[in-house]
């Protein structure tokens, strides 16, 4: 690929990021994250990287959105490992699959299912994703005292939103149906959309990753008649990972 003096995407060069980035989907979700920084700064924005950068515990930190699934996830890492950044955390949203999964809860990922495609060209099947150990932790940990309902455990990732929530329109509906119900028997707590990208990806550059979730909704617990009001405040789970990030950066200076 041509040189262009930056990286492609993203926009950004060595210097513009630090060596802790955050990881949400959302762009609009950025600004948010940012207000947790000292002295954070808009470095810019192109298609569905919007990019900020400040500082925590005196570290420089960022945050990239990444757009919705695996493809556009994969190069926001790559493109950002290739500048300097060395571990990341995902902050996104999830739908509760465990019936104890309800909405405002934060998830940590202890792993993921790969029912999606970007990470098969980073490797075989046979590879788990799984996040790095000590972010995990780290999150579990700050989620627990922070005092949030918080479920560790495993979270399914697909490339169709409308594979999930309307299966029976697709020509493949047995498919997805029968996946479903074995991500249920198998006590998975969530679905999303990416972390199962984000964790081969990051396997195969060298660099730590780990994702913590807000639980929108739980279409199982709606099956069941349950009441389920859907909340899209993302505070939590943004407090989550802030808090999460400030216990590495500490852990690592010492």
């Amino acid at each position: 690929m041509q040189d262009i003096g930056m990286q492609f995407h993203i926009h950004c060069k060595e210097g513009d990021v630090g060596k802790y980035c955050f990881l949400p989907g959302d762009p609009g979700r950025c600004e948010a994250i940012a207000a947790h920084f000292d002295d954070p700064v808009h470095i810019g924005s192109n298609r569905e990287y919007n990019i900020y950068t400040g500082t925590l515990l005196g570290e420089k930190v960022s945050v990239c959105s990444t757009g919705i699934g695996g493809p556009s996830a994969s190069i926001a890492m790559e493109e950002l490992a290739a500048i300097g950044v060395h571990t990341f955390i995902r902050i996104g949203t999830c739908g509760g699959i465990a019936m104890d999964v309800l909405p405002g809860d934060v998830v940590v990922a202890t792993g993921a299912i790969r029912y999606e495609h970007t990470s098969l060209e980073y490797a075989p099947i046979e590879f788990p994703a799984v996040p790095d150990f000590t972010v995990a932790a780290a999150l579990k940990d700050a989620s627990e005292n922070l005092g949030y309902r918080t479920h560790v455990g495993v979270v399914q990732c697909k490339d169709s939103f409308y594979g999930q929530h309307s299966p029976e329109k697709s020509p493949v509906y047995y498919d997805l149906l029968q996946k479903w119900e074995s991500w249920k028997r198998l006590g998975v707590k969530a679905s999303e959309m990416e972390s199962a990208a984000l964790f081969v990806v990051a396997a195969a550059l060298g660099v730590r990753c780990g994702s913590c979730f807000h639980a929108v909704w739980n279409q199982e617990r709606e099956k069941a008649g349950l009441a389920m009001p859907m909340t899209e405040d993302t505070t939590g789970a943004i407090r989550v990972g802030v808090e999460a990030m400030k216990r590495l950066i500490s852990a690592d200076k010492h």
